[in-house]
């Protein structure tokens, strides 16, 4: 009996290992721990240029969202929803992915960077820069 739990230890282990690097790790929380900023992804907002997905701009009112260059994993989450949560107000909300915030030119590896809207949903005050969320995808 030993042995066989042994063996399922060890099956699911290799698993783990062959994950995909960028699959996001889950905290306790049920996402990934990350650090989310506010971007508009407007013509002549602060993200500075269109998208990385569809090479377009994007309103801030809507759910939008940019990931570190890791979580991003080469387009493949482009235009897939991530599922947000507020770790200060306990709120989730549900934000496309439409860019890459470029973890080699200035953005950190933890960053879930998101339009107006997304901080509003989440009863955030976008002044304050920076707050503890967790992600996954949705």
């Amino acid at each position: 009996m030993a042995i066989t739990k042994l063996a399922f230890v060890a099956a699911v282990a290799v698993l783990l290992l062959q994950a995909p690097s960028w699959y996001p790790q889950v905290s306790a929380q049920g996402g990934t721990p990350a650090v989310m900023t506010v971007n508009s992804f407007e013509r002549g907002g602060d993200g500075g240029g269109p998208s990385e997905c569809d090479g377009h701009y994007h309103s801030d009112e809507d759910l939008i969202t940019a990931l570190s260059t890791r979580w991003y994993a080469g387009g493949k989450r482009c235009f897939k929803p991530i599922r947000i949560t507020s770790t200060q107000t306990g709120r989730t909300v549900e934000a496309t992915v439409v860019d890459e915030c470029d973890s080699h030119h200035g953005c950190k590896n933890n960053i879930v960077d998101t339009s107006q809207a997304v901080w509003d949903a989440l009863g955030l005050d976008s002044n304050i820069g920076e707050v503890p969320v967790t992600w996954s995808d949705a």
